[in-house]
């Protein structure tokens, strides 16, 4: 099998960890190379995410590693696996110290589990795909927005908030979940739209069927920036339409048999 290594590269812990975990794989007749990031951060030869063809991506950060590396994969998702080096890591499955011997055991093959993306466009356009979520926010602090929200065709609420944001169900135990949303089973195909700190309590969050035709209609006399997973910023004035669609490229995760709730109950409620 063909493993990626992909790290953290502001952790001379995480790197070495990454390049021990390597070396480990190789010397079990395994196929190895480095993601050109963290193989530049090593000192060693590295090739692009997209082109390479990997069999699997060994990702060895936090969520947010992981979220910029599915990012960086685009339309092109390749399977990925977590190894957890951040503070929850709840998009990583598996710990440092038990992450060889994981390896090792599906390295003669895997299943996956399809988490749904949504794309999102601004006007006419395509603005990017997210795994966790967006967040539309005042560029200017201490201001609050306006916000239309249509359902097939029908604006079915209106109301004024610090922001908004769209979150897919794996997002569901992320920002959305610290703003007072559900948390969502991630196999069920759905938006979860929270509003931030609302001036009325009548508004709350809704969960929206992902086959639904949905826009957020920005109507403010301040400007917005759009927030995509935390990586990718967009400015969108005053005035904007946002999109939002299941996105027809999922993120492809490999399935160790570790059941989500059980992951809700170790990695939330025991912090």
């Amino acid at each position: 099998m063909k493993f990626m290594m992909v790290s953290r590269i502001d952790d001379q812990k995480a790197l070495e960890y990454t390049q021990s975990l390597g070396i480990a794989l190789k010397e079990k007749g395994e196929t190895v190379v480095f993601e050109e990031e963290t193989a530049k951060a090593l000192g060693l030869p590295g090739f692009p995410l997209n082109g390479t063809e990997p069999d699997l991506v060994v990702i060895i950060g936090g969520d947010g590693t992981i979220l910029l590396t599915v990012q960086k994969m685009g339309e092109h998702q390749l399977p990925i696996i977590g190894i957890n080096w951040g503070e929850v890591g709840f998009l990583a499955d598996v710990e440092p110290g038990e992450a060889a011997d994981v390896l090792f055991a599906i390295s003669d093959g895997f299943s996956l589990e399809r988490r749904m993306r949504l794309s999102f466009s601004a006007g006419d356009q395509y603005t990017g795909d997210a795994l966790n979520e967006i967040l539309i926010v005042t560029s200017r602090p201490a201001k609050m927005l306006r916000f239309g929200v249509i359902i097939d065709g029908i604006l079915c609420e209106r109301f004024r908030a610090d922001g908004v944001l769209i979150s897919t169900p794996t997002g569901s135990t992320a920002y959305a979940m610290s703003a007072g949303g559900p948390i969502v089973d991630p196999r069920i195909e759905g938006v979860l739209l929270v509003p931030l700190a609302p001036y009325m309590l009548s508004a709350r969050p809704h969960f929206i069927d992902s086959k639904r035709s949905l826009e957020i209609q920005l109507e403010s006399a301040k400007p917005a920036t759009l927030v995509i997973d935390g990586q990718k910023s967009v400015d969108l004035g005053t005035q904007a339409k946002i999109g939002v669609k299941k996105s027809p490229n999922p993120a492809l995760f490999v399935d160790i048999g570790r059941n989500f709730f059980e992951k809700v109950d170790q990695k939330l409620r025991r912090l």
